[in-house]
Order: structure tokens, then sequence, then C-alpha cells
């Protein structure tokens, strides 16, 4: 390996100091990877790709539950100076297999758990001698251990940094792939974005972070990555449940955790005989965000855990970041902080900055850069004429330059943190012969802050019923991810859709957000 020195940053590094520590821990089985081991698994991986015919920035993509195998496979794509294409689980065959397509994927790994949604995959740009499966057998499929075996467990010649590939939901509800720089740095040097990271939430290597959402998603592929890089221990929840990731705390003395508000909701909901039972005293830093969390529930936290809750705004995207901490919150309530990469530009519908105070849409100028792979339509459309970039969310900065996010894009559904469009939907459910014209919207959720509702009116009314309205999101699940998918059906006489076709949902959810 490189000779260690201060700059270098890596399980790698830790693979020698402290070999035998744990660098993942699995929440539910208490399966455990020490960083002697997480290094030699990913060096495998490392060997393998290159082994197979891949070269720098080729992408790698990976669907898998919460698995052990999750980091090592990832840091091990990343050390061969590849793209880490994350695939969600809950997907459908049809949004995976125009993933692997538009991504461009070259070797895909999968699990055996995997097999009811990869079996009937087109997979048309990736060779079978690249395709693999872990724990068990799938028809078409190579065994991940038995070829890992056969590989050396030490680095490769001449490592290079790789980079995630991820993505997210378009406005047609089909995902589009974030494309940033492929890194030119040293390999091993943590980014300044890492950097940064590692410095604001105090991460080094005697911290212990809960990863308690799924690998795939930004936050905790990246946080993880970061933790691990700067020789962390993660544990990770196969899946969430409120009462479990208390205990997890308390066993593993964690000292740094991520949430979405919806987890906190769940965390709330404990009966306080339950809460108090369990001792929370090692955490000295709790992340959230992906979604606005309620200030009332952000207040209770805070009651409940002291001042120890950090929130952020950014965006797979990268292209900028603002940060808040407990303090800070206190005072500017609602506010999801300053900027920390890039600089927050409040727009009009012209392009130009509006002045302190004003809503507009939310631009970061002096950040980093992002395309949206295969789509200069969607790029352009995510810039202004100076080329200042947006995620599409709406909001203002105050006098103090704190930010506050006060309406969401147009037409999308943000339910337990997830970014939900409902084009798609709507398009499945158009073609049922009962439905005449559909309207899909966002409606208030306790637990999750919005739901799927489909508004339907048939081309013969007296059909309504609670029969045809299962029958109807049924008939959605068919092709749409059940996240995607109405949770419930409204029936109506009219939608209020003008001469130019539009359908004006802002009148319909008018009835549903008094």
């Amino acid at each position: 390996m490189n000779s260690i020195n201060n700059k270098l940053s890596h399980p790698g590094v830790f693979a020698q100091k402290t070999p035998n520590k744990p660098a993942i821990i699995m929440g539910g089985s208490g399966q455990q990877i020490s960083f002697g081991e997480f290094e030699k698994i990913s060096c495998q991986i490392a060997h393998m790709v290159c082994q197979n015919g891949l070269s720098k920035g080729d992408r790698v993509a990976v669907l898998l539950e919460n698995h052990p195998l999750y980091m090592p496979i990832a840091w091990g794509v990343f050390r061969a100076g590849l793209r880490f294409v994350a695939i969600a689980t809950h997907l459908t065959q049809k949004e995976i297999d125009y993933i692997l397509n538009d991504s461009g994927a070259a070797l895909f790994i999968t699990s055996k758990a995997m097999e009811k949604t990869v079996s009937s995959l087109k997979m048309k740009n990736i060779s079978s001698e690249n395709k693999f499966v872990t724990d068990g057998e799938i028809l078409g499929f190579n065994n991940l251990q038995e070829r890992l075996s056969k590989q050396a467990k030490t680095e490769t010649i001449d490592e290079l940094e790789g980079i995630e590939m991820l993505y997210s939901s378009g406005t047609t509800g089909m995902p589009k792939g974030i494309l940033k720089p492929m890194p030119t740095g040293t390999f091993g040097v943590p980014s300044d974005g890492y950097k940064l990271t590692a410095k604001i939430y105090g991460f080094d290597e005697n911290t212990v972070y809960l990863s308690t959402a799924p690998q795939y998603h930004a936050a905790p592929l990246l946080f993880s990555l970061r933790t691990l890089r700067f020789g962390a221990t993660v544990v990770i929840m196969e899946k969430f449940d409120a009462e479990t990731s208390l205990r997890l705390i308390q066993k593993y003395k964690v000292t740094h955790s991520q949430w979405v508000p919806t987890m906190f909701i769940r965390l709330l909901q404990l009966p306080e005989n339950t809460r108090v039972e369990y001792d929370l005293s090692s955490v000295n830093c709790a992340i959230h965000a992906a979604a606005p969390c309620p200030v009332e529930i952000k207040q209770q936290m805070l009651n409940w855990w002291g001042p120890i809750i950090w929130e952020y705004y950014g965006g797979s995207e990268g292209n900028g970041l603002t940060v808040i901490d407990s303090e800070e919150w206190l005072l500017q309530k609602g506010s999801v902080g300053k900027a920390k990469i890039g600089r927050i530009r409040i727009c009009g519908d012209d392009g130009e900055e509006l002045s302190v105070g004003e809503t507009g849409l939310i631009y970061f100028s002096d950040g980093p850069i992002f395309e949206y792979n295969n789509d200069r339509i969607k790029t352009a459309e995510s810039r202004n004429q100076y080329d200042w970039s947006t995620l599409g969310d709406i909001g203002h900065i105050n006098e103090e330059g704190y930010l506050f996010i006060t309406d969401r894009k147009a037409n999308m559904i943000i339910s337990g943190g997830v970014n939900i469009y409902p084009q798609e939907s709507e398009n499945r459910l158009l073609s049922h012969p009962e439905i005449r014209d559909v309207a899909v919207i966002g409606v208030p959720n306790s637990d999750f802050g919005e739901e799927v509702k489909g508004i339907v009116q048939l081309t013969n009314p007296e059909k309504a019923g609670k029969g045809l309205a299962q029958e109807l999101i049924e008939y959605c699940w068919e092709t749409v991810s059940k996240i995607k998918s109405p949770r419930s059906i409204d029936f109506v006489t009219d939608l209020p859709r003008r001469e130019n076709g539009k359908l004006y949902k802002k009148l319909l959810k008018q009835q549903y957000w008094k």
C-alpha cells in the first residue's frame, strides 16, 4: 500500500492501524466486518471489476438490500476509479432496466433476496460474465463469493478515486442519473467536501455511526463511506424500527446518527416508559434531512435529546449545502441553515435574483457542478442564465443569511422523505377502461408528511365505490412502484382541466390542505 501519512484517510489505512476493529456491524444479525476484512473484500472487488474489463469512469450497478457487503463493494468500486450506481430495491423491473441502460452499467451485482425482481430484468447492455449474485444462486448470474475467492486481497496497481452515480426521480416519474465529474485528487485523500462534513459533525476514528435508512439513498451511502474513511464504525439497520434504533444506540454506544422526520415521528410515538428505558447519553450528533421537518416535531426531539440535532439541506446533485445546529435553529425556527457549500441565490421566474426576504426558486452558485446523464434538456432546465443550479425548491433567505424552504417542486409529493412524481401513476391509471380522467396529488399524512392520493373521474360514475377504488390501486401496482402508487382513491364528477388541456392541481390540493 501507499505509505501512510497524515493526509491519507481511508479504510485501508485503518486496516493496518486497527485491523480487528469493526468497520461494519449489522444491527439485526449482529454480523461484523473488521477493517482488516473490509480492506480485503474491497480489494477483491477492485481486482474483479478490473479483471472483467472495466476501466476508469465505467459504471457498476448494485441492487442490494441493506447487506454486510454493501459498503465493502462500494469502496471496492470507488478504489477502482469507477462510478457506483446504487439502485433502490423498491423500484419496478421497468425502472431498474431503465437505470441499467441509461447509466451504461457494465457490471451488475445483486443478491438472492432480489431474485424475484431481477429474474425478469432484460439487462441488455450487461454481458453474462458481468452479472453477479451473493448469498445463493440465480439463473444467469455468477456466484460473487466464488469469483472473489479467486482474487487477490491486496491493493490494485495505480488505485484511483471513484464516485457515486445516483438516480433520483424525474418529472415524468422515470429516474434521472446524476453525473458528477470524476475525482482528480490523489487516491486515499478525502475530498474537501468529505473533510468539511467531518469537521462540521466531528467524525473521527472514535465515532460510532448509526445508519437507519436504505444504503442506496445518497445520505446513508455517502455518510457511511465518509465515516469509514475516518476510521469510524458504522452500525447498519437492516430495516428501521424506532425502538430497535434506541436499543442499538445503547448497545453500541452510538455517537452519531442520521434520520428523516418520519423516523422522528416514530420515535416520539413510543410510550414514555419505553423512551426512558434506553441510555442515549453516548449520542452527541443526530443529523436529519431529506424532507421538511415540522417545527413542533423537531422541538419535541430537542426537548428529549437536547441540543445535539443538526439539519442540512442539499440534494444528490451535490450543487450546494446548508447546515444548521440546534442553537441556531432555536433562534431561527424552521430554517435549514446557512450555506456551507456554494452560495444561496433566490430567483424569480425570470432567473434574476430577488431581494432578501422575497420568496422564489432556490439556486446555488459557486458550488460543485453536475449534469443529468443523457439529458441535456433536464440539465438546462436546472440552470438559469448565470449558470446557477437549482433543485426546484422554493424558499427565501432572511437578513442573517438563513434559508427557509416554503414550498416544494411543482406537483412533487414528499412521503417519508422520498420524492414522488405522480405522472407515472397518472399515465397508468389513464389506461384503465373505467377511467375518464385522473389526477394524482399529495395529501396530508400525520406520519409521512404526505401520502399519494388518486382523484378519478369515471366514464360510468355509477361504478364508483370501495371495490373499484381498490381495483385501481392494485392495477397501478402492476407497473408502478407501490411507493409511487395511490394509497387511496377519491371519485369526482369533474376535474379542473382547462381548454388548454392543463390540469390545475392547485385547485384540487386546496380541498385537502385547508
